[in-house]
């Protein structure tokens, strides 16, 4: 992997981008929704975050994978 496809923590240590916390907007994207959709769900409690430094919302992406298959099954049983 080259440089850009880490990211750097606090510690400045290297982590793979791929395992790096998501932001409200690339939830958004990976779920397919809005990001005001994904706001709804966090003010909701619907879908798993974390709060990073107060207000920040973040996401990590093996929940998300979790929570997009559920939402999923949810769907086709409606």
């Amino acid at each position: 992997m080259n440089r850009t496809e880490f990211a750097a923590t606090a510690e400045t240590s290297w982590i793979p981008k791929e395992e790096c916390p998501l932001t409200v907007r690339e939830a958004a994207k990976f779920l397919g929704v809005s990001p005001q959709t994904v706001y709804l769900w966090v003010e909701r409690k619907q879908i798993p975050h974390l709060r990073v430094m107060g207000r920040n919302i973040r996401f990590l992406k093996p929940d998300l994978e979790t929570f997009r298959g559920s939402f999923k099954q949810e769907m086709e049983n409606a």
